[in-house]
């Protein structure tokens, strides 16, 4: 995955419609800064990307919804993970549990995680991180899969 330049906002505050590939530190900088809320969610990004990557079994990371706008006050943050196939959720232990189990995740984090193995990548894996850029009102604003290393 190489790199992609986070483009400006539209006129509705999203970006244009795409996946973008950038690193954990440019998302931060980008979307959690400016109000208390937006530097909380971002605190929570980073909590469950630890997490997640704490498992050693994470293969892609996708955020999407109110926090990569340019909402003022992003409600919470919204993450799709896809998890290698040899991922065992019984084999994670502590905290890292609560990011698996969506009701959880939301209650503890303030995050709305859905997961799957790339097994279980309906359509494969771009078709599926793609759907997440659709909202239920319409339209398709971009979407961010983090990464940890350039092509």
């Amino acid at each position: 995955m190489q790199l992609s330049t986070l483009p400006a906002f539209n006129e509705a505050g999203d970006l244009a419609p795409g996946v973008y590939c950038a690193r954990l530190s440019t998302v931060l900088e980008h979307f959690g800064q400016g109000s208390v809320q937006s530097c909380a969610v971002a605190d929570r990004l980073r909590r469950i990307y630890d997490l997640v990557v704490s498992t050693g079994r994470l293969a892609r990371f996708v955020v999407f919804g109110s926090f990569v706008t340019s909402k003022a006050e992003p409600n919470d943050v919204d993450i799709v993970l896809l998890m290698e196939d040899s991922f065992d959720l019984a084999s994670v232990t502590g905290e890292a549990v609560l990011v698996f189990q969506h009701m959880q995740a939301d209650a503890h984090f303030g995050a709305s995680v859905f997961w799957t193995r790339r097994s279980g990548a309906i359509g494969g894996e771009q078709t599926m991180i793609e759907y997440w850029q659709a909202r239920r009102e319409g339209g398709q604003p971009g979407i961010i899969e983090i990464v940890r290393k350039a092509s």
